[in-house]
């Protein structure tokens, strides 16, 4: 009989399985570390939005640090390899002040220093963390000789550029360079429009070759480079390089001349196809 009712209630497809029923107790506290996700783990570990929101905090910080402070503000440089000029002037130069360090262009800085004096041949700018945040190293031209021209003192390079005007007294001259005192030129003081004359200060660096006992000269726009001799008269040599020839021609001159006692006042050699003397001091014989 109940096989009966088996093979019947398998035709109709009807399952013999029984329900199913839980079994022990319900453990709530597994379901809910399996089902949520986010807050607190097991451990004491946060959560990403938690340490999201800790770094957006501290960039938020970091940003108003960069652009609230003054520490990031530029109000002094780090200036090295000047010999003439002042960290102060090249500060001034530079036209950075106040910036913020973040918009520094090191190459319009270099530009603007570059432009700004004759004395300056090339710039190095670096830009770092403060606080010397902007290191600015100068390459200086070198100053040729000292040329005093209507009563003002100038340092010029070989192209005749000035450099600085020293303040007598104040500003120590460099050692070692030539004195030229321009006398007559009709000109005002040198820079800006006034030039000096390429010709003579070449000639005057060969004279201190030449004659390294000469630490002066004269010059005016007629005669060029001149010196007063020991002997009481003054010697004219003109200008160029031409000097080593010229001071062979004045020499032989001057032999000439003391040979026959003659002591001039003045011997202009600054044509040395016309050497002449003149104004006789003294005669023998």
């Amino acid at each position: 009989m109940s096989d009966a009712r088996t093979r019947q209630n398998r035709r109709k497809g009807v399952s013999e399985r029984a329900p199913g029923v839980l079994r022990g107790a319900f453990d709530e506290r597994a379901l809910t570390e399996r089902s949520v996700g986010h807050g607190i783990r097991r451990g004491g570990q946060f959560s990403w939005r938690i340490i999201s929101g800790v770094i957006a905090v501290s960039l938020s910080f970091v940003l108003v640090m960069f652009f609230v402070t003054d520490f990031f503000y530029i109000r002094s440089v780090e200036v090295a390899g000047t010999n003439f000029l002042t960290a102060a002037e090249v500060f001034r130069y530079a036209d950075i002040a106040e910036q913020h360090v973040f918009w520094i262009n090191p190459e319009t800085v270099r530009e603007n220093i570059l432009q700004s004096s004759p004395v300056i041949a090339d710039v190095s700018v670096t830009v770092r963390w403060p606080p010397n945040a902007v290191r600015i190293v100068i390459e200086e031209r070198e100053a040729a000789l000292i040329w005093i021209q209507a009563g003002v003192i100038a340092l010029v390079d070989v192209h005749g550029r000035v450099l600085r005007f020293p303040r007598e007294g104040v500003d120590p001259l460099p050692e070692g360079l030539i004195t030229v005192n321009a006398v007559d030129t009709g000109d005002g003081p040198p820079g800006g429009d006034v030039l000096v004359d390429t010709d003579a200060i070449n000639g005057a660096l060969q004279l201190q070759n030449l004659l390294p006992g000469i630490t002066a000269l004269s010059y005016n726009g007629v005669d060029g480079l001149g010196f007063r001799e020991p002997g009481g008269w003054d010697v004219w040599l003109g200008t160029g390089t031409d000097m080593r020839n010229k001071l062979l021609i004045y020499d032989a001159l001057t032999a000439n001349l003391q040979a026959r006692g003659i002591t001039p006042q003045e011997i202009n050699v600054a044509d040395p196809t016309a050497a002449h003397y003149c104004c006789q001091a003294t005669s023998g014989g």
